[in-house]
């Protein structure tokens, strides 16, 4: 099995394809994706079939509703109202063919992202307050082959900085540790395309060894966990409810100051 040459082997590989060769890459660039779809296999999991998963989007479709007999004589005789209503399945699916870049799709070429809980799910999409939000429960159809680096959280790269490389078994964890990071990043639209480059080539590589997906540490909410799996028609559709925004906490660390 490959080994990575250094602890900070991801930033390199990031780094040479956002800022050198998107599509022709360097022998060390080649090199880095073997090792990650060798190494993939220390972190392999399966999703067993009717694994229930949520996804989130913001916004709300309308429904039509009878208004109570008794009250129709206090609202000048209306018979029925509109209320707000959660998203039809079709609309919590990935539009095919309009998928705007992401951290594992590339533009136009969609994939399904998942959270391990709705909370999870909600805060990914980042709402703001008083907005609604459709959350769809998923499961999964048949058992899943996904990588899973997020046991590797915590090692981080910065650890090392300054000292000699640390031996193999090191360096393999501080990488994941890395790939886990970069596709846990909240994303958004107005990011520069050249910072999704990175995770697409890694989520491509571990696509071409025939795995389903990959799960991923959420930093938008605590212990919450992401999947984003190749095939769209891998998870079912089973319910969608509708949720709205009563309150959003950030907080913050001082870095410098004049």
């Amino acid at each position: 099995m490959g080994e990575f040459q250094s602890w900070n082997e991801y930033g390199i590989f990031a780094d040479f394809v956002k800022r050198k060769a998107r599509y022709v890459l360097d022998e060390r660039s080649r090199q880095f994706l073997r090792v990650v779809q060798e190494t993939s296999t220390k972190r392999q999991t399966t999703l067993p079939e009717g694994s229930l998963r949520w996804r989130a989007q913001v916004g709300r479709d309308w429904c039509t509703k009878a208004v109570p007999e008794f009250m129709q004589q206090d609202v000048g005789g209306v018979k029925e109202y509109s209320a707000p209503h959660p998203f039809t399945e079709q609309r919590m699916r990935p539009l095919v063919g309009r998928a705007v870049e992401g951290r594992v799709n590339a533009k136009g070429i969609p994939c399904m992202y998942l959270a391990f809980d709705d909370q999870t799910a909600m805060s990914e999409v980042r709402p703001w307050i008083g907005s609604f939000v459709s959350v769809a429960q998923f499961t999964t159809s048949k058992d899943l082959c996904i990588v899973d680096p997020t046991p590797d959280w915590g090692w981080s790269a910065n650890y090392y900085t300054g000292c000699e490389e640390p031996d193999a078994a090191e360096r393999e964890k501080s990488v994941w540790s890395e790939v886990n990071y970069a596709f846990s990043k909240p994303v958004s639209r107005i990011d520069d395309t050249a910072d999704y480059v990175p995770t697409q080539a890694v989520a491509k590589a571990i696509r071409e060894a025939a795995y389903d997906g990959i799960i991923y540490e959420s930093l938008l909410s605590e212990d919450g966990r992401n999947i984003a799996l190749f095939d769209l028609n891998c998870v079912e559709f089973v319910t969608c409810a509708l949720h709205q925004v009563d309150k959003i906490g950030f907080e913050f660390t001082p870095i410098s100051k004049d």
